[in-house]
């Protein structure tokens, strides 16, 4: 939901931008049930402050283990691996990206990310990229409505 570029104001306080386009495709998620989470490496307020604003309860900030935290969420929803995609960018979202049954890296990713994933998104982080990923599942589940 970023582009990986941390700002601080003059107080030295984090400052980020969200894209209002992936928080619209968030909002499209929610609509028809499809659950959303955030993992992140680092912990920022506003992150918290704008999870909050689109309803996402499921978020864990300063997680060196994102795969514990993607365990929380799993157990809590009852999830199966296969039915989870999950968004990454750097080294720390490897052991993730290889456990969920749909890897995805922005098109700002790291090499050695790209590399592993089933897919990876034509728009940078923060510039897109979530909706560009929630778009295609959203088409692929109305094409599987549209063949039963």
């Amino acid at each position: 939901m970023t582009d990986g570029i941390l700002y601080f104001d003059e107080s030295g306080r984090e400052i980020k931008g969200f894209s209002i386009y992936d928080g619209h495709g968030i909002r499209l998620l929610q609509r028809v049930q499809i659950g959303v989470g955030i993992i992140s490496g680092r912990t920022s307020a506003v992150v918290s402050w704008r999870a909050k604003e689109l309803g996402i309860e499921d978020v864990h900030q300063g997680s060196r283990d994102k795969l514990a935290a993607y365990e929380m969420i799993r157990a809590k929803h009852h999830l199966e691996d296969e039915s989870v995609a999950f968004v990454g960018d750097d080294l720390i979202d490897l052991p993730l990206l290889r456990r969920v049954g749909f890897s995805i890296a922005v098109a700002s990713a790291v090499d050695a990310v790209k590399q592993e994933v089933d897919w990876i998104t034509k728009k940078r982080g923060g510039e897109g990229a979530v909706r560009e990923v929630i778009d295609f599942i959203l088409s692929v589940q109305a094409s599987k409505t549209r063949e039963a």
